[in-house]
């Protein structure tokens, strides 16, 4: 029999989310979770994603919610099917993506007694969420209706304030668990009108502008500064950075993530190559910096980082709205503010002033040998790129190779590990808006595959580079292709292990190394492609990549490309790039 309690309380909590800005939810199956999910699956302005497995499930959310830039939700029944949601909601926290943690739970007094399906849910995820709240029993009176409207505006509003992040609700539902689907007011109970509930107005806090004056007129005096981006997705930063790294006369290093090496903003001040020559120790030695100006989290180069350690006496300037993102333990200056307003505030103060600063005064030699930097290196890895091994294949030219291929408004999803840094070496400035992105919050190599997947549910032309042990780790996560039929390419590196731990001091350390590092696993993809009804291509040469890759794009669905590759050979083909780039970038100088 219905539940009249169930079904004005939670009906009023679904409605409001979708007030409030929620468009997509996704669920995994299950009983004690029974009416949130028939009542969203009913709400007409909201859209259900199954997704069975809930590891897979977080992750096809996380993808959902970077692909939109919006909050997106997750439902799932009692006991560790929550738990399974952990290793996405600790991405999520770190790389500040809004998701709302729907778990269902047994009543207060089936806890701790030994029923089936139950475990301790209270404060389940800790400290990798922003705000965690145990709902009261689901009642009919109003007052109780006006809470539920009440707490989904809050949630959602908190999990999309700076910074986004996790909001965990643990709701205890009692028998009987169905909503009556035909009641009234189901979805409009305690309401007067067509608006949210609670309305929330987000008011832009500007930066202080004393400090603004202050920052423009010591940074007149300062020539040798360098802006680092890291990872960040804002659509409007790009063009206001670049504008004030032209006023201020300071070179950019941008973090393939930064979305600043594609699209149509002028890439004059872009260095896509820093990578490459901050790793040789003359180059670093001679570029002694004045001052970093750093926006976001830390890019992935660890050149970078360690050129940042390099030079401690350079006054850090870190500018993020929110949180604490400093690794290098240097930051001198830390301005909260949202990246793309400080910037359009400092460009205002010093067009205001109209007067030239010294690293913008006719190209300072500063400016000037980055720039000479960026252009011998980039030439050096795109032959490297283009360089023939005979019959091999080498890792780093799947990126160059990927970027040539890829199209206007695609999305390149990309896995940690190698994958990632190949990307940071091997993508160079490119015109056309081509949107990068990763899990780069933990870090890690699972749930890849899902979060590309919900990446793609919302997106265009998305295709995913990863290596083999992170397809692995996922390969359930291919059942979302298949269930909601979407369209992606998976570009799979297979070096048979982990590849990066040949380039780690372990690989000294031959007796142990590959049980417990290199990890051949030896699987045949194939079998997986096929068993979600993909399309599967093992390609021998370039030629057959871009064949494959072409009639991946043109027929849509779930295409694996698999690129057999050899740790060894790409481990030498990575080191023999730096003598060459050393000696270039001698003979350049001389």
């Amino acid at each position: 029999m219905p539940n009249e309690g169930i079904t004005l309380y939670l009906g009023a909590f679904i409605d409001e989310l979708v007030r409030s800005g929620l468009g997509h939810i996704v669920v995994s199956p299950g009983s004690r979770s029974t009416p949130i999910a028939i009542l969203a699956a009913e709400h007409p302005q909201l859209k259900v994603w199954m997704q069975i497995d809930e590891r897979s499930a977080a992750y096809f959310a996380l993808g959902l919610a970077k692909s939109s830039r919006q909050a997106v939700a997750l439902l799932c029944t009692s006991g560790t099917a929550a738990a399974n949601y952990f290793p996405a909601i600790a991405e999520a926290n770190l790389s500040r993506v809004p998701l709302l943690v729907l778990t269902a739970d047994r009543p207060h007094e089936l806890r701790d007694v030994g029923a089936p399906q139950t475990i301790d849910q209270l404060g389940l995820y800790g400290s990798h969420v922003k705000w965690f709240m145990e709902m009261p029993l689901p009642e009919a009176n109003p007052s109780m209706q006006r809470h539920a409207r009440v707490i989904a505006s809050r949630a959602m509003m908190t999990s999309q304030t700076a910074p986004s992040g996790v909001v965990h609700l643990n709701f205890p539902l009692r028998e009987p668990l169905l909503p009556d689907l035909e009641h009234p007011e189901l979805f409009h109970s305690v309401r007067q009108t067509d608006k949210a509930y609670a309305e929330v107005h987000r008011a832009s806090a500007a930066v202080d502008q004393a400090m603004v004056v202050q920052l423009a007129s010591e940074l007149r005096g300062v020539q040798r500064g360098l802006i680092i981006c890291g990872p960040q997705d804002d659509p409007a930063f790009a063009p206001v950075v670049v504008q004030l790294a032209e006023l201020l006369g300071y070179p950019i290093a941008a973090d393939p993530l930064s979305q600043l090496r594609s699209g149509s903003h002028n890439k004059e001040l872009v260095v896509d190559s820093y990578d490459s020559f901050l790793r040789l120790d003359a180059v670093s030695s001679e570029l002694v910096p004045e001052v970093f100006i750093r926006f976001g989290a830390m890019p992935v180069s660890k050149p970078l980082l360690l050129y940042m350690n390099k030079h401690p006496q350079a006054r850090h300037i870190v500018v993020d709205e929110a949180g604490w993102r400093d690794p290098t333990l240097l930051v001198s200056d830390r301005v909260l503010a949202d990246s793309t307003a400080f910037c359009g505030q400092l460009i205002a103060k010093l067009l205001h002033d109209n007067t030239k600063t010294a690293g913008a005064s006719a190209r300072s030699q500063w400016l000037s040998r980055w720039l000479e930097l960026q252009e011998t290196t980039a030439s050096v890895m795109n032959q490297a790129a283009a360089q023939p091994y005979a019959d091999e294949l080498f890792e780093g030219a799947v990126v160059a190779e990927l970027q040539q291929l890829m199209q206007e408004g695609s999305t390149l999803f990309v896995g940690n590990s190698m994958p990632i840094r190949d990307v940071d070496s091997f993508w160079r400035n490119d015109e056309r808006n081509i949107r990068i992105m990763a899990n780069r919050g933990a870090n890690g190599i699972d749930g890849l595959v899902s979060t590309a997947l919900g990446f793609s549910a919302l997106g265009h032309g998305t295709v995913l580079l990863l290596g083999d042990l992170s397809f692995y780790h996922d390969m359930n996560g291919l059942l979302g292709a298949k269930l909601h039929q979407l369209d992606i390419t998976i570009v799979v590196v297979n070096n048979d292990g982990g590849g990066i731990f040949s380039f780690l001091p372990q690989a000294s350390q031959p007796k142990h190394f590959e049980l417990l590092f290199g990890t051949p696993i030896g699987l045949d993809y194939e079998h997986a492609a096929k068993l979600y009804q993909g399309e599967f291509a093992r390609v021998a040469s370039w030629e057959q990549f871009r064949a494959a890759f072409q009639h991946a794009q043109q027929q849509g669905g779930l295409h694996i490309i698999e690129i057999p590759t050899n740790r060894e050979a790409n481990l030498a083909h990575h080191r023999g790039i730096w003598p060459v780039l050393g000696q270039q970038l001698k003979q350049a100088k001389e």
